[in-house]
């Protein structure tokens, strides 16, 4: 690649930087200068490099289900990442695990079991030998050892555990998170200290973030699309799949209610969103 492609490229992934956080939900906006600028671009290359098996971590528990926000996310970068020619596995816990099984390659993770954690993801990680692993909206442990949702409440007893996935793999890590909460925001510790949230300590080697972390998996497959010069946004069915789990029995993450909605915002919020990346990409 030139430099001048290089650059081009880069100028790309700030302006989908700068969108993705542009409405500053949760305060991703306010802590996104503790990121170094390209942060989708450098993740997407690592997808775009990606030909073997990807971990894709994902399942924030709501009340005894899973929220809407990260799912969503998931199965769109499945499905694109498997069409591209690697072989993607969603890792999850209960009850979201047995709800896709059917139709998606699932590794499950154990509720609850914080003490033999540890132990489970060095087995998976041998066992499935990832190329890279990625987590979407995935609680990530606190200081205090424990995982908090976005109200502070301890949710580690309805919690499977995905940080060790990162810490012990021997590939590239990528994490994307939307409030301070998730795995992978420890890359930015400092910064999201000062957010009303119990902030997670785990760390990835790119942290993505984005107003709604759905969103930002809209943002990779964008970049994607640009270097394959295929409308690859236009081949993901976000309502499709957001009616898919909300069959299975998903809830919004904000308003805990069995709803077709993202963070308690309407599907329509990312559908505008996903028109205003095919626009950057120059498929619209």
């Amino acid at each position: 690649m030139t430099n001048t492609a290089e650059k081009r490229d880069l100028a790309l992934s700030q302006s989908i930087e700068d969108l993705l956080v542009a409405r500053n939900l949760r305060g991703m906006k306010d802590v996104q200068s503790a990121l170094i600028p390209g942060y989708y671009l450098r993740a997407a290359k690592l997808l775009l490099a990606c030909k073997g098996t990807v971990l894709i971590g994902t399942g924030f528990p709501v009340l005894d289900s899973f929220e809407t926000d990260g799912p969503v996310g998931a199965i769109a970068l499945y499905q694109t990442l498997e069409y591209l020619g690697a072989k993607p596995i969603i890792v999850c816990g209960a009850p979201m695990s047995t709800a896709i099984a059917g139709d998606f390659r699932v590794h499950e993770i154990t509720v609850g079991d914080l003490a033999n954690a540890e132990q489970e993801a060095k087995a998976a990680l041998e066992l499935l030998q990832p190329e890279l692993v990625l987590s979407i909206e995935r609680a990530g442990l606190s200081a205090q050892g424990i995982y908090c949702n976005m109200r502070g409440e301890d949710i580690s007893e309805r919690c499977a555990s995905f940080d060790y996935f990162l810490q012990y793999a021997n590939c590239p890590t990528i994490a994307i998170g939307d409030g301070g909460n998730e795995v992978g925001m420890g890359n930015i510790h400092q910064a999201i200290s000062a957010l009303d949230i119990t902030p997670s300590v785990t760390t990835c080697d790119e942290l993505v973030i984005a107003d709604v972390s759905n969103w930002a998996a809209h943002g990779l497959i964008a970049l994607l699309a640009h270097w394959q010069q295929e409308d690859l946004l236009a081949r993901i069915n976000p309502q499709q799949i957001l009616s898919y789990i909300a069959a299975r029995g998903s809830l919004d993450g904000v308003t805990r209610e069995p709803t077709l909605t993202e963070d308690s915002l309407p599907l329509a919020e990312g559908e505008k969103l996903i028109a205003s990346l095919r626009q950057l990409v120059g498929f619209q």
